[in-house]
């Protein structure tokens, strides 16, 4: 057998010795696009698995393209990590180039950095972030069908290299095998060929691997090529995509943000509130009636927050003339003066004693109260009218309610609700402040109308009896009423001199807030009757008109 036999040597080829694959290394091809650590990836999964969305998503793309549930992955990662880092092209498998093209395309556009202002550290805004990019995500995807189809080919080629690969590694081993059992066995001895001697089947075997491996090889280098080429050509396209994908996801989710702000959800509750109640919210607040005035909503709280910052118990207030009194601290200077002369000095105590000084007048605001705060909202079909700027009687009402149960919530005093039509509709709304103000019940404060007539007996009856009870069970006196409404009705005097009573054995006031009906507010009106303090709102955009009531309750 010595002729029918090669140095093992040698049988690494007749034309060169066997390199190795150079077209493919499986140990160093990924399929995610962002670089991940653990943490991460358990983010992701949790997210996953709370949000049907992000599920129903998935489902829904792969149906159509392969290896979508990565490109979500990704997506979310790049919106929730902090420093988001892409491996380099030549890491990934070619299956994922696609994915890889339209990731780096979106963290170099400047609305996805202005999205991730938003999402950063935060899984719920970076999953919104994720199912608002999903239409322009379903464009960029069939943008890049042509190129997902060679990189798909790209990855059969990279597959049938290894394979072939493979097939040489094992005919390799098996001719060392056989060659060593020839050894052992003593076959061809005086051929002169010595230990290692390799039979020429097995030779062949590996020639034919090696072949059909290079074969292979050259395959998936042009397949690579060819998905190379049809990626560059879908590249601009994906460029002007992202942007558009960026955009509409920083708007969807400055949104929802400028939503939960405008309602007083602080970020810290929304961190711990779980995922589904989360997005549960979040779609309520934006199919609510009073959606599209939550910028009206959140300006009025701040104005009243800032009111809050000045407002001040017994100030000064406006000089209006001169009194008498011992008020040392408002004695005019001329009186001052005689303290200087010491003739004079017994006439000034004399008259200091007998509450006899000359002293600046002035008309003090009025001190704030301690009792329940009572926003009694007129709900009657009149409300829905609407006013300057798109805004209609009902948002200005509702928003100027809203910011006073949140000037009761600092003052540590209990807010009630009251909606009100005719005299047989009205709806209580209770928020104690020894309780968590529970955001559903604020929201049904703030969507419901009852439509109808309106009457005034009839809530301000309500708020009487709310202010009794509370002074029976706490005494508690000095609540505030505020009565926001656009209707002037009639009251009886049987019903004036009760509520007359109440108001003085109870301490409250009340305050009137007319909005877009000026001559409800004129002179001789029932409500100038009614109210201690009493304005008219026509210009339902300018919050401002309503900024002295929270200075004084």
């Amino acid at each position: 057998m010595g002729g029918a036999s090669r140095e093992f040597g040698e049988s690494a080829g007749r034309d060169g010795t066997w390199p190795g694959p150079s077209a493919a290394d499986p140990g160093r091809r990924h399929t995610a696009a962002v670089v991940t650590d653990r943490f991460d990836r358990i983010a992701w999964r949790d997210t996953y698995e709370q949000s049907a969305g992000l599920r129903e998503l998935a489902a829904e793309l792969s149906a159509r393209y392969e290896c979508t549930s990565d490109l979500l992955t990704d997506a979310f990662l790049a919106a929730y990590k902090t420093g988001p880092r892409l491996r380099e092209r030549a890491e990934m498998a070619p299956s994922r180039l696609v994915n890889h093209q339209v990731i780096t395309s979106l963290l170099e556009t400047q609305e996805f950095a202005e999205l991730r202002r938003e999402t950063v550290g935060d899984p719920y805004a970076a999953a919104m972030a994720v199912l608002a990019q999903a239409p322009a995500l379903r464009g960029l995807l069939e943008r890049c069908r042509a190129a997902w189809e060679q990189a798909e080919q790209a990855n059969a080629a990279q597959r049938g290299a290894e394979e072939a690969a493979r097939g040489v590694g094992e005919a390799l081993g098996q001719a060392a095998d056989e060659a060593e059992a020839e050894a052992e066995a003593g076959v061809g001895a005086g051929a002169g060929t010595g230990l290692g001697a390799v039979p020429v089947p097995a030779d062949d075997a590996v020639q034919q691997a090696i072949v059909a491996a290079r074969a292979a090889e050259a395959a998936a280098r042009q397949a690579a090529q060819a998905a190379a080429q049809a990626l560059a050509a879908a590249a601009p396209g994906l460029r002007a995509g992202a942007r558009t994908a960026a955009a509409q996801a920083a708007g969807s989710v400055r949104e929802e943000a400028a939503l939960m702000r405008a309602w007083s959800v602080a970020p810290g509750e929304l961190e711990r509130m779980p995922f589904d109640a989360r997005a549960r919210l979040a779609e309520r607040l934006r199919t609510s009636r009073l959606a599209r005035w939550a910028e009206l909503i959140g300006r009025f709280r701040q104005m009243a927050d800032g009111e809050r910052a000045r407002k001040v118990e017994n100030a000064t207030g406006e000089l209006v003339g001169v009194t008498l009194g011992n008020d040392l601290s408002r004695v005019i200077p001329s009186e001052l003066a005689n303290l200087g002369l010491p003739e004079l000095r017994a006439v000034f105590a004399v008259r200091y004693a007998a509450g006899e000084l000359m002293l600046y007048d002035s008309q003090e605001e009025q001190s704030t109260g301690k009792g329940a705060v009572i926003a009694c909202v007129d709900t009657s079909h009149s409300m829905y009218e609407t006013g300057p700027g798109g805004v209609s009687r009902e948002a200005w009402a509702k928003a100027c309610a809203l910011a006073l149960l949140d000037q009761a919530r600092q003052a540590g005093r209990d807010f009630v609700g009251v909606l009100f039509s005719a005299a047989d509709k009205l709806q209580v709304f209770r928020f104690p402040a020894d309780e968590p103000a529970d955001l559903p019940r604020i929201l049904d404060f703030a969507e419901n109308f009852l439509g109808g007539g309106t009457s005034y007996q009839a809530p301000l009856t309500a708020a009487g009896e709310l202010l009794e009870q509370e002074f029976d069970d706490t005494a508690r006196r000095r609540g505030d009423i505020v009565m926001i409404t656009d209707d002037e009705c009639g009251v009886t005097e049987e019903w004036t001199r009760g509520w007359n009573d109440a108001k003085q054995r109870l301490g409250f006031r009340l305050f009137g807030v007319v909005v877009g009906a000026p001559d409800a507010a004129g002179s001789g009106s029932v409500l100038e009757a009614l109210c201690d303090n009493l304005r008219s709102i026509e210009d339902l955009t300018d919050v401002h008109a309503a900024a002295d009531l929270f200075r004084l309750i």
